[in-house]
């Protein structure tokens, strides 16, 4: 796994946002699943429970993918880095409307585009070889 940076970047970002959404949970006590205005995380995040499942989901699936094989973080990493930059763009104009149904804020924005473009350099980058045969 060292050896690939696509798993190695997605067992860690995996597990960061298994953390954070289950942090989530403690600042979202009493927020309707779908609340446009959420809890603050760290104080600068707004999450709702919605916001917090989206982040085990991904987390999940960002570190079972890096824990399985290099293609498989490969894969994950661009399509979550892609869906990231969409969700980066698209929740500014979100922002104070019924269709937040995720609480995004400022921050959150800023944060999904970098997680977007740091899963997408990674994912759509250069692999090191692996000498056929073996496992990576």
């Amino acid at each position: 796994m060292r050896s690939s940076p696509n798993r190695l970047i997605a067992v860690i970002f995996g597990a960061v946002y298994i953390v954070v959404g289950a942090l989530g949970f403690a600042v979202t006590g009493g927020v309707s699943f779908l609340a446009t205005q959420g809890g603050m995380l760290l104080g600068i995040f707004m999450v709702n429970p919605l916001h917090n499942v989206a982040h085990l989901l991904i987390g999940a699936a960002l570190l079972v993918a890096g824990l399985v094989s290099t293609p498989a973080a490969k894969g994950t990493n661009t399509v979550v880095g892609a869906a990231y930059l969409l969700l980066g763009i698209i929740g500014f104009f979100l922002v104070g409307t019924a269709a937040n149904i995720l609480a995004l804020n400022t921050f959150d924005h800023f944060l999904h585009l970098a997680s977007a473009l740091l899963l997408l350099a990674v994912g759509l980058g250069v692999e090191r070889s692996v000498p056929r045969g073996a496992t990576a």
